[in-house]
């Protein structure tokens, strides 16, 4: 069977829509490359993830002009969520592939996409944080768990009806945090 007939048999089974079956498979993207332009950027105190956790410290999210208009009732929401590049994270992190979750040695290793580890392909941060207040194009949040200068992608609000599923299962490693563990500690490396 030919590629072009089994692309065929593939959306005759799909019983979609012409337009639809056509779309569900065409490449999404036919040129990889992706330009993500900051919103904004992150200040704040903390240097180093692996020595002081974000979960107690206090951020403000510094939006560019251009993107003020786009805050408009962003204060009506107790809760945000950042999205963020972690810029530090090194081209020979990026390789990483397995991590042992939170750093623990005792835990197995894991593939990336199964941990929240900052090592990664793709270093984006995406953290859940409390919005004190809005002054203008800055936001005063607490619980960001991102260096001093970072990026910033985009926000959005959080929503519990979306935001928080029922029924969750994670592995066992998940719920047993360790008594040293703290919220951006460093992971380690498969070697």
């Amino acid at each position: 069977m030919t590629k072009q007939a089994a692309r065929q048999s593939l959306q005759n089974q799909l019983n979609l829509p012409q337009s639809l079956k056509d779309a569900t498979l065409t490449p999404v993207m036919k040129n990889p490359n992706i330009t993500l332009e900051p919103i904004g950027v992150i200040k704040n105190k903390v240097e180093q993830p692996a020595k002081e956790s974000g979960e107690t410290a206090t951020s403000q999210i510094i939006i560019k002009d251009e993107f003020g208009q786009a805050l408009s009732g962003i204060e009506e929401f107790s809760h945000i969520i950042v999205t963020y590049w972690m810029h530090q994270i090194s081209t020979h992190q990026r390789s990483t592939m397995k991590v042992h979750p939170r750093g623990r040695s005792e835990l197995p290793l894991f593939g990336v996409f199964a941990t929240r580890s900052p090592m990664r392909p793709n270093p984006l941060g995406i953290t859940t944080v409390k919005l004190i207040e809005r002054q203008g194009n800055t936001l005063k949040v607490s619980s960001l768990d991102a260096l001093d200068n970072t990026p910033v992608i985009d926000i959005k609000p959080y929503l519990p009806r979306y935001d928080s599923p029922s029924q969750v299962k994670t592995p066992n490693w998940v719920a047993d945090r360790g008594a040293n563990h703290k919220r951006g500690q460093d992971y380690r490396r498969e070697k």
